[in-house]
Parts: C-alpha cells; sequence; structure tokens
C-alpha cells in the first residue's frame, strides 16, 4: 500500500479535467445502483440497511482485517463503488482514483483511529462514501493543475526490502539518504494500512501478508518467522545482547510466558540484526561524501528495559566506517511506565567512502 501510495504520488502525468469528469460519473453511476437497492449515501440509512442484500468480504479477507474497523452498510457501499470503478482500469489516472478511496477509507468512511497506534473508535452505522471520495479526487485534481507545465527531476519507487539494498540500486549512485525506520517495539505496520491494502487487493489471504512481513526489517514480534537469521549479525555486539539478556531475564522474573513475551529478547537482536545489513548493503551504493538522516527512537516496550536506539545504530555505523557526524535531538517523549525521557533522535552520518 504504500508503495501504491508513493508511486501515485509521483505521477503528474494525469489530466484533471478527465480526473473529475470521470469520478463524476462513476460516483452518478454508484449513487443509481445504491438508491436502486434502497440506499442513500446522502443521508443515513442504517435504519433500513436489513432490508438491502449488503456486499461484504470473503472471509480469509474478513479474517485480515482489525475487527470492526469497518461497518457492513459504508462497507457495501465502498464495494459498490470499487465495483464501478473497476470498469475504467487502464485509464492514465486509474490509480489516482483508487488511491483515492484509500484516503476516503482513512479519513472518514471506516471506524479507524489513530493515536498514535491504529485502533477501532465510536462505530458508525452508516457514513458517507461518494462525497468524501470525490472531494479527495477534486484536491488531487487541483494539485496537478498547480504544477502544469513545471519541470521535475525523475523520481522512482521500488517495493523491495531494504537490507537487500545493493541488490536494488546502482552501485555508487546515491549521495543522500534520509529516513525514519521503525523502532525495535509492538507496533505492526501491516496493520495501520491493512484496511486499505485488502479492500483494493493488495492482500487476499494471511500468505500474502506474511510475505509483505518477511520483506520488512524486524521490529514487532507479530513479524518474527523460525527462518530469520538476522540476530546473528549482531552476535559480536556486547552491548546488543546484554540488552537482550536483561529483555529475557526480566521476562522470567515476572513469570511471562506468552509466546509473544518469550520473542521480546530475539526481536531486538532481529532489529539491530537487519538494520547492520541495511546500512552494510548500503555503503555499496553511496558515492563517496555521501550524507545520511537516521530518524529514530528510544524504546521500552519491552517489559520497561531501555533501548538507546539511536546511540546502538551510531556505534554500528562507525564499525561499518561510516562517520558519525552528529546525533540531533529531534523531540523528547515521557514514558509513563518507566519515568524516564525517550528521545527521538536524528543520527546523522557520513560515507567517506
Amino acid at each position: 500500500m504504500s508503495h501504491f501510495a508513493s508511486k501515485v504520488k509521483l505521477n503528474w502525468g494525469a489530466d484533471p479535467d478527465e480526473l473529475r469528469g470521470d469520478a463524476t460519473k462513476i460516483a452518478e453511476h454508484t449513487r443509481t445502483t445504491l438508491q436502486q437497492q434502497g440506499i442513500w449515501d446522502d443521508w443515513d440509512c442504517s435504519a433500513k440497511a436489513g432490508e438491502a442484500t449488503l456486499r461484504t468480504l470473503d472471509k480469509k479477507r474478513t479474517k485480515l482485517l482489525i475487527k470492526d474497523s469497518i461497518s457492513p452498510l459504508p462497507l457495501h457501499k465502498t464495494l459498490v463503488l470499487l465495483d464501478n470503478l473497476s470498469a475504467y482500469e487502464g485509464k492514465p489516472h486509474y490509480d489516482h482514483l483508487r488511491l483515492a478511496i484509500a484516503n476516503s477509507l482513512v479519513g472518514s468512511i471506516s471506524n479507524l483511529r489513530f493515536g498514535p497506534e491504529v485502533g477501532v473508535g465510536k462505530a458508525k452505522p452508516d457514513a458517507p462514501v461518494l462525497q468524501p471520495w470525490l472531494n479527495v479526487v477534486s484536491q488531487m485534481a487541483l494539485d496537478i493543475e498547480r504544477i502544469a507545465g513545471l519541470d521535475w527531476p525523475e523520481a522512482r519507487v521500488f517495493l523491495s526490502d531494504a537490507r537487500r539494498i545493493d541488490e536494488i540500486l546502482e552501485p555508487k549512485s546515491i549521495d543522500a539518504v534520509i529516513t525514519s525506520p521503525p523502532y525495535p517495539n509492538e507496533k505492526d505496520y501491516t496493520r495501520t494500512t491493512r484496511l486499505e491494502t485488502v479492500l483494493l487487493g493488495f492482500a487476499e489471504s494471511m500468505k500474502d501478508v506474511r510475505d509483505f512481513k518477511k520483506q520488512l526489517v524486524r521490529s514487532n514480534t507479530r513479524s518474527v518467522y523460525k527462518e530469520d537469521t538476522d540476530d546473528e549479525w549482531v552476535s559480536k555486539y556486547p552491548k546488543i545482547l546484554s540488552i537482550a539478556k536483561a529483555i529475557e531475564d526480566k521476562r522470567e522474573e515476572l513469570g511471562k510466558t506468552s509466546g509473544f513475551e518469550r520473542q521480546y529478547h530475539r526481536v531486538t537482536k532481529l532489529y539491530f540484526g537487519g538494520m547492520l545489513r541495511h546500512l552494510s548493503g548500503l555503503r555499496n551504493v553511496l558515492r563517496p561524501g555521501a550524507h545520511l538522516a537516521y530518524v529514530v527512537g528510544d524504546q521500552a516496550s519491552y517489559l520497561r528495559v531501555m533501548i538507546r536506539t539511536g546511540q546502538i545504530l551510531a556505534e554500528i555505523a562507525s564499525d561499518l566506517g561510516y562517520e558519525v557526524l552528529r546525533i540531533d535531538l529531534f523531540r523528547k517523549r515521557f514514558a509513563t511506565a518507566t519515568k524516564e525521557e525517550l528521545r527521538e533522535e536524528v543520527v546523522v552520518l557520513k560515507w567517506n567512502g
């Protein structure tokens, strides 16, 4: 989903008038279809929803969603809209129209809330679908009009694994890197975009989701697999091994026995091993003098054992031959569990070649 959104946002070739025109036609067709079913999108029809046969997802795809993330009637209307939109596949702005649906789903149609973790708020028995979607399409068309006639450098988006970056990019082709990788915590990033991922057809089974997760740096226990070996890359880093041992000792002391809790110490090693693999492979594609900035944060998610992420990544980078220019404080967060300040930092590096 992230790859799809990035690719569409970099495509400025759509005709704004055609984009608006086709969206209007699709909305009118969808509105007519719904009204024939006794459903009006402009006001709450939840009281009459039981009289209509509502469309839904099959069991496999339903199982992938966060429970109650979207109510039955808004889901039905969204599926009808997606059906009508499918007739426009192949048009230059087809993906723009699909991305607008993803935006509307998260913004107003679903029951999702973010604070900062993804969760489910108060259920909406009904919610408008067509007008929010048209509003997003209209904003897209306006954005494209604003940059008409201007020149932009070429941009490319790769759907791949950052730990294998030297297999994707040309040697000595990169002057700068700026990114915010995951931190070692229990945030499953695939859940953040799960609703859009499923409804737009990027995942149809749990196997699809597992395949996505296997391309990610391991940062939470829901993305750890038996065959993972990134932890072997940090076997010579006593600080990381010490943190992992402290987490496991604390788990045993507290008598925590769940499957996830048993993985806390391992995911810590897997995370730093994955980041080491990334930084190691990255050296081959950097030009001498390249600058890098990594936004990372301290964490105490694993049984309150403090992980100073920025400091450890700086040490790993230094061992790999990077020059650590500085670690800038970006902001602080107070952790109520540990009563300590958690730092979010920018680790600034230089590759001298």
